[in-house]
């Protein structure tokens, strides 16, 4: 059976965040617009649907010990994280207020960075920096 989607180049299919607290973790990202099914609050995994077919993971440490017993999770800050587009530089603003007025912690308030986005950065609940962005007026990007 030759299945389209399957080719011999990888392709980005997934983008998967291990949590401390499936609960606390699927609030935030349904703060920020993902979608994931009712009732994964119980699960070990639960997957949200992204736009060209990714889908954005998320993986109790117990579930990822289940298969890698020698997982910890890393020390410091981290080197990846997440980045929501917003529809104006006032939504970046929104959207940090709305997820630090749900307790939220910040990582940097929004500012219009040089680059010529307004940017902001909350972390989750496991300290994964999210990033949130608009073009500025005028900037061209």
């Amino acid at each position: 059976m030759n299945n389209p989607d399957l080719s011999p180049t990888p392709r980005l299919g997934q983008i998967g965040v291990v949590v401390t607290d499936m609960a606390a973790a699927l609030a935030f990202y349904r703060l920020l617009g993902l979608a994931f099914p009712p009732g994964s609050e119980q699960l070990p995994h639960a997957e949200a649907p992204l736009p060209g077919g990714l889908r954005f993971a998320l993986d109790t440490e117990v579930t990822v010990r289940s298969f890698h017993s020698g997982w910890q999770p890393p020390a410091g800050s981290s080197r990846v994280s997440a980045a929501f587009l917003c529809g104006t530089p006032a939504d970046v603003d929104r959207v940090y207020g709305e997820l630090t007025a749900a307790g939220h912690r910040s990582a940097h308030e929004p500012w219009d960075a040089v680059w010529g986005q307004r940017y902001a950065i909350v972390l989750d609940p496991d300290g994964n920096g999210v990033d949130l962005y608009a073009p500025l007026p005028d900037a061209g990007v």
